[in-house]
Parts: C-alpha cells; structure tokens; sequence
C-alpha cells in the first residue's frame, strides 16, 4: 500500500507527531529530554524550521513548526532522529528503532487553528495525568509562549504575535486561552488531523491546499466516541 502523501505549503505551520514503538517510551530520565532537545535545536537552525511550540512526553513529542518546503521538516526529524535513537540504544542497551513508523503530520491553518494547536500540544502533559498544569512541566514550550520564559528553541509566529501588543499583554492573553481550554470537539478535530495527516482548517484554507498542491485534502475519518489520544 502506498504511503499517504503528506501536505506542505512553504512556511505553513504543522503540526508534527512520533510516538514510541508499540506507544513505549522514548524518554526515561531528565537528560533524555535534555539531549533531544539540543538536536531538534540543532536541526531546526540547520535546517531553517522555525518551532512555535512542542511538548515532549515520556512515549512521544508533539511539534508545532513552518518548514519553508516540504523536505525541510523532514530533514530536521532526519537529523536528530540518527542522533537520538542511537543515543538511547547506547545508553540503555536497547537495540533498533524506539519510534513507531514515520511520524505523522498535519497542515495547519494558521487563521483558525494556530493557537488551538499550540494549546493542544502544551496542554498534552496535563491531559495525559503528567502534570495539574501546564506550567509546571519542564519538557514543553509553554513556559516561553504564557510565561515568557527564555527558550532558544521557539520563535514566535505571527498569529500568537498578533494576540496582543506588547510581550506582558500578549503572554497573559495567550495564558487566559490556555485556562479557558479547548471543547472536546477541538481536541478530536486536531487528534483526527494529526493521526491521518489531513490539513486541518477552514474550507477556504483546503481549497486553497488543494488548488496549490493539485491534491485532493480529503476528509479525517472519525468513528464513534473515543479517548482522546495524546
């Protein structure tokens, strides 16, 4: 079967998931979190991918970022993946690959759901029982986007930006839509996207993927009621 085509648009924010093999974890102490870290660093410079926001569990990372064209991204996940994974194996003494397939992505309309999406992702540590709030968690870039926390690893986009003038204003606004939450109905939305990799958006925003891209979006399938995954 082949693979399903992932949808970019030079410098449209998306949203970037891998998990851990058979959902395992891929992070075990601190300094995991650490050393990932500096190579998604290391690779985001390398290869010109700003990151808005991300959030690192102990059995996947969530990544909000506007790769400039659509090898871009998947050069950055390249490189701290040859990085990473061996250091895991040498440091545990495991063997193979710790991830679960290609990680997955979702185009994202920066218009109608940029700050859902950054939310999302910095909301996971809490959804998932990690933390009782954002703010405490160490492996996410939410003490940078509500706190104002230094963090060389996120560049802020425009849509977060134009929350309000002036860095105070705008981290206590962005702070009031972290605490307001998100319906379930936008959490499933942004999970469906994710797992299948369809642009999530307006239809205006599909539209437009599609008459740029000359690639049918399609349509996330949704089923019955579920659990919400990370």
């Amino acid at each position: 079967m082949p693979r399903k085509p992932r949808f970019y648009l030079p410098n449209y924010p998306v949203h970037i998931v891998q998990r851990g093999h058979n959902n395992k974890n891929v992070f075990f102490e601190n300094e995991d979190y650490k050393v990932y870290l500096d190579w998604l660093q290391e690779g985001s410079e390398w290869y010109e991918v700003p990151i808005h926001a991300y959030a690192l569990l102990p059995n996947q990372i969530h990544i909000l970022a506007s790769p400039p064209d659509k090898e871009a991204a998947s050069r950055m996940m390249q490189y701290q993946g040859r990085r990473y994974v061996p250091y895991v194996n040498a440091t545990y003494g495991k063997t193979g690959t710790i991830w679960q397939g290609r990680y997955k992505a979702s185009l994202i309309d920066p218009e109608t759901y940029l700050l859902n999406c950054m939310t999302y992702i910095e909301g996971l540590p809490v959804r998932e029982g990690l933390s009782k709030s954002p703010g405490p968690y160490k492996w996410s870039s939410y003490k940078r986007n509500a706190q104002g926390k230094k963090n060389a690893l996120i560049t802020p986009h425009a849509a977060y930006l134009d929350v309000a003038r002036g860095d105070k204003k705008r981290q206590e606004k962005y702070t009031a839509l972290s605490k307001a939450g998100l319906t379930d109905e936008v959490i499933t939305d942004i999970s469906d996207a994710w797992q299948t990799g369809t642009p999530l958006g307006s239809d205006k925003f599909k539209k437009m993927v599609e008459r740029r891209l000359k690639i049918k979006v399609g349509h996330a399938k949704r089923g019955r009621p579920r659990k919400h995954p990370a």
